[in-house]
């Protein structure tokens, strides 16, 4: 039996329906990617799941007993109070303890606080907490740091069995789901197979729906021609084909066409010198005694796309101010100590993460033209309602107020803000963040196609491999091996590499060798684990990443329509194996839970 379903269900607020008579399952063991453009309804859809919105039609059926925890996209405003309150409401225990140390969170700060990277990570282990049957996530690694995004990665991998999220990571995605469903004008398709099987055969499907609406767009257009040449619809032999006229005229008129792809342009200025700015052995703290960022030096060249990768709080953005000078959006920095030297003909585009340069209660034509109804693209004027039209934004939705859109929708607005000015040096801080796949894939098409300079504020780790050529990474140790470790309270190195985040990854800065692999064999040993379970506990992860490919496989050769043309007894075995893999599976986590609290001496 499903531990969550939806029968019949519609919803819909102005225009056409979001959910429109959908049925959908969601059983034990599965990991479910959500997709579908930004406003095709997935947030309404989880929060319909998750008992927040009352749907028009249908009904939300879950299994007896079955836990369901949400993680809104947004953060609650009503929120206050101390983070171990938060979490584990009523008091402290063991299991609270565990999961507010793995998402290094300190019970006693209170929420208001915090970062928004930190209350992202309070609002998961709050939903994460007691082992709850189905997870719903909405855009969970949002403003997450990259520390952040691998600990909930393994937390939900190790602990959920059931779970159901929205992204735009598509590293995640990658990772994270073995089923996709797509929201599509309103209906569900249920692809069961993952993300990169996925596109292929989306792409298939819609070349297959392109031609089939050319060819009945033709055969009505020939139709058309005919009733309008004086035909008699009333004689009898005339009559059935009248009908099916009329039939193709209805059914065109209900095709709701797939939402557009954004069309995004970089406007180019004039080009920098061949150097674009370089920094001298920079050191900066807000504390003279407490530097944040030590001994940075670069050189970036016209071209360069510079990817800026650390934690959170690290000091990206500070960075940024002390790089741009006059050009930041927060203002110029001055270096406690070395020097900035910028080139020649800089004219910097900016796009900061908190979205501060869209103002709220003007419209959306009056944030992207003040004052003026046209734009200047590439020296050619375009109305703004046209140019808004190319980011997906309706005539009728440019003329409301900013505080009405989406965070997707902010994203799309900013990017059409900040592209109409001509620039040579773009900045973007977090450009990902709600975005859709599609608008996403395209921004990093327009990058690499930009004659100027980029530097790249992220944690997405597939944006950064795909646009970033070279890292400026905030780590505790040098690089070159120079200079000692650096402790929490000590600030920053920012050592640069070539490449994007893969490349980074393989030649990241490593800590100095540690007793901490010693402690934890001695730890392990006092509490009761033995070698045989130590090596039964290292071999899950790889054990259980087998068996979900395997069971994603054959879901897949389930889902596929020939599937059920075989003879009686091969479908049985595939349900069978399909069966008793996921019965392997649910004793495997339960192992595994087992020996981890024998070894954490629970």
């Amino acid at each position: 039996m499903a531990l969550l379903s939806l029968r019949n269900l519609s919803l819909h607020y102005d225009g056409p329906p979001l959910l429109d008579d959908v049925e959908f399952h969601v059983e034990r063991g599965d990991r479910i990617a959500l997709l579908g453009v930004n406003g095709a309804g997935k947030s309404s859809l989880l929060r319909v799941l998750a008992g927040d919105v009352v749907p028009d039609a249908g009904e939300v059926v879950r299994a007896s007993g079955v836990r369901v925890a949400y993680l809104p996209q947004q953060v609650p405003v009503d929120l206050v109070g101390a983070v171990g309150e938060l979490v584990s409401p009523g008091g402290e225990s063991p299991e609270a303890t565990r999961i507010m140390h793995l998402f290094r969170l300190d019970p006693e700060a209170s929420f208001d606080s915090l970062s928004g990277g930190t209350r992202r990570r309070v609002l998961l282990a709050r939903a994460l907490l007691g082992a709850p049957d189905v997870v719903l996530l909405d855009e969970p690694t949002n403003h997450l740091d990259l520390e952040s995004i691998d600990e909930l990665e393994a937390y939900l991998l190790r602990y959920c069995r059931t779970y159901l999220f929205i992204t735009h990571d598509r590293a995640f995605l990658r990772r994270m789901a073995a089923r996709v469903v797509e929201l599509d004008r309103g209906h569900l398709r249920d692809w069961r197979c993952d993300y990169d099987t996925f596109l292929r055969r989306r792409e298939d499907v819609l070349d297959a729906e392109a031609k089939a609406w050319a060819l009945q767009d033709k055969k009505l257009a020939q139709e058309e021609v005919w009733v309008r040449q004086g035909v008699k619809a009333r004689r009898t032999r005339n009559e059935g084909r009248v009908r099916a006229l009329l039939a193709l005229r209805a059914e065109r008129q209900q095709r709701r066409a797939r939402t557009g792809t954004a069309q995004i342009a970089i406007q180019e200025a004039e080009r920098t010198g061949q150097i674009v700015l370089k920094a001298k052995e920079v050191t900066f703290g807000f504390n003279s005694s407490l530097p944040l960022i030590r001994s940075c030096s670069t050189v970036i060249g016209r071209g360069d796309r510079v990817g800026i990768l650390g934690p959170n709080g690290c000091g990206k953005t500070t960075l940024l101010r002390l790089l741009l000078g006059t050009h930041a959006a927060g203002g110029a920095l001055e270096p406690t100590s070395g020097k900035v030297i910028h080139g020649t003909n800089l004219q910097v585009a900016y796009a900061d993460q908190l979205r501060g340069q869209l103002r709220d209660d003007e419209s959306l034509m009056e944030n992207v033209a003040p004052g003026r109804d046209y734009v200047m693209i590439q020296e050619q004027r375009r109305h703004v309602i046209g140019y808004l039209q190319d980011f997906l934004f309706t005539p009728d939705r440019v003329r409301q107020p900013v505080r009405v859109l989406s965070g997707g929708e902010r994203n799309r607005l900013l990017l059409a803000r900040l592209f109409a000015q001509p620039s040579n040096v773009l900045v973007l801080d977090e450009p990902t963040n709600d975005l859709d796949l599609d608008t996403l894939e395209l921004l990093e098409e327009q990058l690499g196609a930009y004659g100027g300079t980029v530097l790249i504020v992220s944690h997405d780790r597939a944006f950064l491999n795909n646009s970033a050529t070279s890292m400026l990474a905030f780590e505790r140790g040098r690089v070159d091996g120079t200079g000692p470790w650096l402790g929490e309270e000590d600030g920053w190195y920012v050592n640069e590499y070539v490449g994007g985040y893969d490349d980074w990854l393989r030649q990241r800065v490593q800590a100095p060798a540690t007793p901490v692999a010693v402690k934890r064999e001695e730890r392990d040993n006092k509490r009761g684990l033995s070698s045989k379970q130590k090596r039964e506990l290292d071999a899950f992860p790889a054990r259980i990443e087998a068996l979900e490919t395997e069971l994603a496989e054959l879901h897949a050769t389930m889902a596929d329509p020939t599937f059920f043309r075989q003879p009686g007894p091969e479908i049985a075995r595939v349900n069978q194996r399909a069966e008793a893999i996921a019965a392997e599976l649910d004793e495997a986590f339960q192992r595994w839970g087992e020996l981890e609290a024998l070894r954490a001496g629970s």
